[in-house]
């Protein structure tokens, strides 16, 4: 596996296998975010969908996974926060 210059954590690490994605998002990413980053995209991707309890096969959810995705990657805007100030006090 070859090693890249992420633009994320600004260090020099190995690059994905092959893109995320099969779209232009997917490329950038290869092209320009190592794996550890990506891997931590995949945990704070994780804790958003548990925590708003998305359906990934909504197009509403895809869209909001996307554009934190985004922000998450390249510092673009601001990421949906979790609140776990609440955590074990929800009643069902």
């Amino acid at each position: 596996m070859a090693d890249i210059a992420c633009i994320r954590c600004a260090q020099t690490r190995a690059q994905l296998a092959k893109p995320p994605l099969r779209n232009d998002l997917g490329e950038r990413i290869y092209g320009s975010i190592c794996q550890v980053c990506w891997d931590q995209w995949l945990k704070f991707q994780t804790a958003l969908i548990n925590h708003h309890g998305l359906d990934v096969r909504d197009k509403p959810a895809k869209e909001f996974l996307m554009a934190n995705m985004e922000a998450f990657l390249f510092r673009k805007g601001e990421t949906e926060e979790i609140d776990t100030s609440k955590q074990g006090s929800i009643q069902w």
